[in-house]
């Protein structure tokens, strides 16, 4: 692990560095010092103390941020580890999507959340008092699907108490995790978010509720997850296009984010999409123990699909930095300004046949294998 101490000074050198919050795409150098991005550029000259690590041909970025994941691990069946997580796919934080709830944050929080550090996990809390708590390849209830879970006053009240690491509500609706209940979660968790001052990230799965009936509730900054699902509740319309309902969400600043997981993520979806010029605001795995294997793996891989699907690599290295860090209201996270959080992810672009499987089984073939290589958290290379 990395040794603690904040006058370490670090250099990378010779990578590609790209940092779409700077609009900076180009071979250069960047020093960490004392926990800070201290400088970018050529030929930087370290000092007798100062570790330099040579990284031509890989490529550097602001520390990337999964914004859907699910890392309650030991505590909810869903979870995977952050930890070990972080050093295959050089991730450096993980947004978990209310995996706990009001009743088991503490839990979290004590023995997750804390002794991952450096790795970073802030949370979403659900609505639920219990959180995603069957959720397995053998049991599967949804947390929404009994009226009895959701208590708003306690929501609120554990979001206001953990205030420093709660970034916002979390509510699942659909067939799978609201059953009979539909859209009433919804419309509760939208209270909680109003009354503590935080986005709502909503999940829609099967219906109902439709499409329609949770894009005209999302509000500016709220976040859709599983964006580009496939049918049913698709946002492209058969034929090509999207359906309005989803361009006035945008219109009125609702985040859309991939959350691939293992069932909503197609390819003729995104392809339909990004042909009608609507682009993800953010890519994330939704990795959980139902998609580390595959379909998702991990944010790098995922990344790598949507370049593979005709994004360039400062646009989803975009989406999975500098954007994600906007919505979750941290703009001191993904970016490599000078003075900024001292944290970047290194990975390497390989000219390599690749396969890549959405969630209905269509597999995609390209050039280009994304590899994780190191992470820097804290100013230091972390290992």
């Amino acid at each position: 692990m990395t040794v603690a101490g904040h006058a370490h000074d670090l250099i990378l050198r010779g990578a590609r560095v790209i940092d779409p919050s700077q609009d900076l795409d180009r071979v250069t150098d960047v020093r960490f010092t004392a926990g800070k991005v201290a400088a970018i550029g050529d030929a930087l000259v370290p000092g007798p103390a100062t570790e330099v690590r040579e990284l031509r041909g890989q490529v550097v970025t602001p520390g990337l941020i999964d914004l859907h994941t699910h890392v309650y691990w030991g505590g909810t069946s869903i979870s995977v580890d952050a930890v070990a997580l972080a050093r295959t796919s050089a991730t450096a934080t993980f947004v978990d999507a209310g995996t706990s709830g009001p009743g088991n944050f503490a839990g979290f929080r004590k023995h997750v959340i804390e002794p991952a550090l450096p790795v970073r996990i802030l949370p979403l809390l659900n609505l639920s008092f219990a959180g995603i708590f069957a959720f397995s390849g053998t049991v599967m209830v949804g947390e929404c699907e009994d009226l009895r879970l959701l208590d708003l006053m306690e929501c609120a009240r554990v979001a206001r108490e953990n205030a420093d690491l709660v970034v916002g509500i979390k509510v699942r609706v659909g067939r799978g995790a609201s059953g009979g209940s539909g859209v009433a979660p919804m419309d509760m968790a939208l209270e909680v978010a109003e009354a503590t001052g935080l986005p709502l990230m909503a999940h829609l799965d099967h219906p109902p509720p439709s499409r329609m009936d949770v894009m005209s509730r999302l509000r500016k900054g709220d976040i859709l997850t599983h964006c580009f699902r496939p049918f049913p509740n698709a946002p492209s319309r058969p034929g090509g296009g999207v359906w309005p309902e989803v361009l006035a969400a945008r219109e009125r600043g609702v985040i859309f984010d991939i959350g691939h997981g293992a069932g909503s993520c197609g390819f003729e979806t995104s392809r339909a999409m990004l042909a009608a010029g609507f682009k993800p605001d953010v890519i994330s795995s939704d990795v959980h123990v139902l998609s580390i294997d595959g379909p998702a793996f991990d944010l790098l891989q995922t990344l790598a699909k949507f370049h593979a699907l005709g994004m360039t690599l400062p646009e989803v290295v975009a989406c999975g930095s500098t954007n994600a860090a906007l919505a979750i209201r941290r703009p001191d996270l993904g970016t490599l300004k000078v003075g900024a959080v001292g944290e970047a992810s290194i990975f390497e672009v390989l000219n390599e046949p690749t396969e890549h499987r959405d969630v209905v089984g269509e597999v995609i073939r390209t050039d280009k294998r994304f590899v994780a290589r190191g992470l820097v958290l804290d100013g230091q290379w972390w290992t």
